[in-house]
């Protein structure tokens, strides 16, 4: 399918590795132009020179953390008009609740509420001028249902993803449309770290822990990066244009519902 978006810019925050890298090689596929970024220069060197080998498309590279200031004003500077955004973060490491300090809170909040929507506010006003936006976030299954030690990403998730839920519905006639995905068990390096987490708490190998919660899936296993990031370029996409303020669970049939 031709995704009808070849020579869009996009911006795809965290994207040297996981989840991000597999939305910049679909955005790349499509023949979208990239900005990646990455926290190791040396990953998100890797993944940008192998995108351009693959897909012949033009990227550049920002080495920052897009938490900060300086790292979204690197990214903006980077492509001052992008037509895509897709948010990306990493979220705070397993972590009972009452062990969280004031500054802990306040740092996942910053890292999976404000920053998306601080990259949003510079991103909207030039794609509603043009007529076409494509924005997607990638939150988590945890906004629909808990993980244990994960309480401040999905509290944090959960209130960008309410916080939108009247933005997408003001842009709308825009030719903008804003979306969220909802990953479930991806084969990341996030997943394995949770994995190795757990396994060490129950005396089993990393291989073990992994076969249970692999078997936990309705589908029977992990989900890639790759089928992750062309739902991703889908929702990016010219056929998507009347899908906005939805909430797309990637999660192998793991989250128990009719609706």
């Amino acid at each position: 399918m031709d995704l009808g978006i070849a020579g869009k810019n996009a911006i795809v925050c965290a994207s040297s590795r996981g989840l991000g890298r597999g939305c910049a090689m679909a955005l790349a596929e499509a023949g979208c132009n990239l900005v990646v970024n990455g926290r190791d220069p040396q990953t998100l060197q890797e993944t940008a020179q192998e995108i351009r080998d693959r897909f012949g498309v033009s990227v550049a590279e920002v080495a920052a953390d897009v938490s900060t200031y300086e790292g979204q004003k690197a990214l903006l500077a980077a492509c001052p008009a992008p037509d895509i955004l897709v948010n990306n973060n990493a979220g705070p490491p397993l972590k009972d609740f009452q062990a969280l300090s004031r500054e802990e809170l306040l740092k996942g909040v910053t890292q999976n509420m404000v920053t998306p929507l601080e990259l949003i506010q510079a991103a909207l006003p030039g794609m509603t001028e043009r007529g076409f936006g494509r924005i997607v976030n990638i939150t988590s299954l945890s906004v629909y249902m808990p993980i244990s030690g994960l309480d401040l990403s999905s509290g944090a998730r959960a209130g960008l993803t309410a916080f939108l839920a009247g933005v997408s519905r003001k842009v709308a006639n825009k030719g903008v449309t804003i979306n969220n995905l909802l990953p479930g068990k991806f084969g990341t390096d996030r997943l394995n770290s949770n994995i190795r987490h757990a396994a060490e708490k129950a005396g089993r190998s990393f291989e073990e822990q992994a076969q249970r919660q692999a078997s936990e899936v309705p589908a029977g296993r992990f989900g890639t990066p790759e089928e992750f990031g062309q739902v991703c370029a889908f929702l990016c996409s010219i056929h998507a244009g009347y899908l906005t303020g939805q909430n797309i669970r990637l999660d192998g049939g793991l989250f128990p519902s009719a609706f």
